[in-house]
C-alpha cells in the first residue's frame, strides 16, 4: 500500500453500480491496491480516516482488539463526565426503548472515545463484534480501532455514518454505525452518541435518530453547566420550544452571551467569535431579559437581524436551582399550556387582530427596577420571598424549592442595595 501522499488524484473512471456495497468494494480496490483516491465512491470523512490510518502505519488485514483502558482511567472518565451522564440519563433510556425491537446497540463515549455507557447485550446475541466492543471502559477512538463512526466524530466533531466495508479494518466490515457529537458550554466536544448494528444495514435513518437524541442530551448538558446563567429558550415558532429544535443561549452575570447552541447560532447569525453582549445578539437590554424568568409566559422578541422569535427565560442559581419555579403565586397560573393558542400568544405579545406585531419591548410589561447582574437578581428574589414569608427561613425555602442551607449561604452574602432608595434591606430574621 503506497503512502497517502503518493495517492494519484486523477479522476477515476465513472461507472454505475447497483449497490453501495459495490461502490465501497471498488473504492477499497482503488485505494488499497492501486493507490488511487476513490473520490465519489465513499464519503470524504471516511476517505480522510483511511488516510490517517495509513499514516499511522495500520494495515487493513490486521485484527482489532477491543481492550478496555485501565481501571483508574475508566473511573476517572466516569467521574469527569458525571454531568454528561446525568444529562443523558433519561434520553439514553428513551433511545434504547425506541430501538428495543431492533438489534441496534447504543454507545456513549467521552471526548476521547472511551465508552461510558453501553446497551446491555441480550443473552444469546449473535453479535460477537458488538459484544466485545459494547463495554464501559473500551476505547473505540480511531487510534485504537481504525475507521468507525464514533472514532471519526471524536476526531472531527462532525456527525457521520460508517457502513460495512467503509471500516478500515477488514475484521470490522460486519458493523454499521452512526454517530453524532455532543458539545459543552465552551463549544468543545463533550462526548459522542453512537448507534451500531452488526450483520446488516440499518432499517431506518440511523443518523437522523442519533442526531436528534444527541441534540437533546447536548441541550440538557448546556443547562446543567449553566450555574448563575440566565438561560434563554427561543424559536421562530412557539411549538418548537422544549423540543430538540429549540434554540438556547446562556447569559452571564456581566450581561455577556456566553454560549449558544446550534439552533441559536442559526437563528441569530452569531457564532460568538469574541466577547458579545446581549444587546448585540438579542437587541434588548439585559434588564429586560432578566425579567423574563419572573413573567412565566412567552414573549415575542425582534432580533437585530429582523427575525422575531418567541422567548422565555430561566435563571439558574449558584446551587443549580432553577429560580423560574420560585414564585409565590399558585403553580397553576405560572406557565402557559404546552400548546398555547395563537390568539393567546398574540394577545400576550401585543399582536393586533390583523396579525401585525407591535414593538416587542412595548408588548412586555416594563421590568421593575433590578440589579444589573444575575447574582444580584437572584439574591433579590430570595430576599423578596423571605420578606413575603415574614422572615421564616423554612417557609421561604419551601416557596423557592431550595434547601434552608442554600438560603443561609445566600443570606450571608453582602446585601443588595434597594434599586430605588439605595438602602440595604433589613435583616430578614431567623427561622
Amino acid at each position: 500500500m503506497p503512502q497517502p501522499a503518493r495517492l494519484r488524484s486523477h479522476t477515476p473512471q465513472q461507472l454505475f453500480f447497483q449497490t453501495a456495497e459495490q461502490r465501497t468494494a471498488l473504492a477499497r480496490e482503488r485505494f488499497f491496491e492501486e493507490g488511487v483516491r476513490p473520490s465519489g465512491l465513499v464519503g470524504e470523512a471516511v476517505l480522510q480516516s483511511w488516510l490517517r490510518c495509513c499514516k499511522d502505519h495500520r494495515q487493513p488485514q490486521h485484527a482489532v482488539q477491543f481492550e478496555p483502558v485501565s481501571r483508574s482511567r475508566s473511573h476517572a472518565s466516569l467521574n469527569r463526565n458525571h454531568q454528561l451522564l446525568q444529562a443523558g440519563n433519561a434520553e439514553l433510556g428513551h433511545m434504547e426503548a425506541a430501538l428495543g425491537g431492533t438489534d441496534c446497540r447504543v454507545l456513549l463515549t467521552d471526548a476521547q472515545g472511551v465508552i461510558i455507557h453501553a446497551t446491555a447485550q441480550p443473552s444469546g446475541s449473535q453479535q460477537p463484534l458488538l459484544r466485545a466492543a459494547s463495554r464501559v471502559g473500551v476505547n473505540i477512538a480511531e487510534q485504537q480501532i481504525g475507521t468507525s463512526a464514533p472514532g471519526i466524530v471524536v476526531r472531527t466533531g462532525e456527525a457521520c455514518t460508517v457502513d460495512g466495508a467503509e471500516h478500515f479494518h477488514q475484521c470490522l466490515q460486519g458493523l454499521y454505525c452512526a454517530a453524532a457529537p455532543i458539545h459543552d458550554i465552551r463549544g468543545q466536544l463533550a462526548g459522542v452518541l453512537d448507534v451500531s448494528v452488526e450483520g446488516g444495514r440499518f432499517p431506518f435513518d440511523a443518523l437522523a435518530v442519533v442526531s436528534t437524541y444527541a441534540t437533546t442530551i447536548e441541550n440538557r448538558l448546556l443547562q446543567l453547566q449553566s450555574s448563575e446563567h440566565l438561560v434563554l429558550h427561543f424559536q421562530a415558532s412557539p411549538t418548537f420550544l422544549d423540543t430538540p429544535l429549540e434554540a438556547l443561549a446562556g447569559v452571564g452575570p456581566d450581561g455577556r452571551v456566553l454560549w449558544l447552541n446550534g439552533a441559536a447560532q442559526r437563528l441569530t447569525g452569531c457564532t460568538l467569535a469574541g466577547p458579545t453582549t446581549v444587546d448585540e445578539v438579542f437587541g434588548s437590554p439585559v434588564e429586560h431579559l432578566l425579567d423574563l424568568h419572573r413573567q412565566h409566559r412567552l414573549h415575542l422578541l425582534r432580533l437585530p437581524n429582523g427575525l422575531s422569535v418567541w422567548v422565555k427565560g430561566h435563571l439558574h442559581g449558584h446551587d443549580g436551582v432553577d429560580f423560574n419555579h420560585a414564585v409565590s403565586t399558585p403553580a397553576a397560573s405560572c406557565a402557559p399550556t404546552s400548546d398555547p393558542s395563537p390568539h393567546r400568544l398574540a394577545e400576550e405579545a401585543g399582536v393586533d387582530a390583523g396579525g401585525n406585531a407591535g414593538d416587542p419591548h412595548e408588548a412586555a410589561p416594563q421590568p421593575q427596577a433590578t440589579a444589573a447582574t444575575l447574582v444580584d437578581h437572584s439574591q433579590r428574589l430570595i430576599e423578596t420571598t423571605l420578606a413575603e414569608c415574614g422572615g421564616n427561613i423554612a417557609k421561604a425555602a419551601r416557596a423557592l424549592g431550595v434547601s434552608r442551607g442554600m438560603l443561609y449561604r445566600r443570606l450571608r452574602r453582602p446585601a443588595v442595595p434597594d434599586a430605588q432608595t439605595g438602602a440595604a434591606p433589613a435583616d430578614p430574621g431567623g427561622d
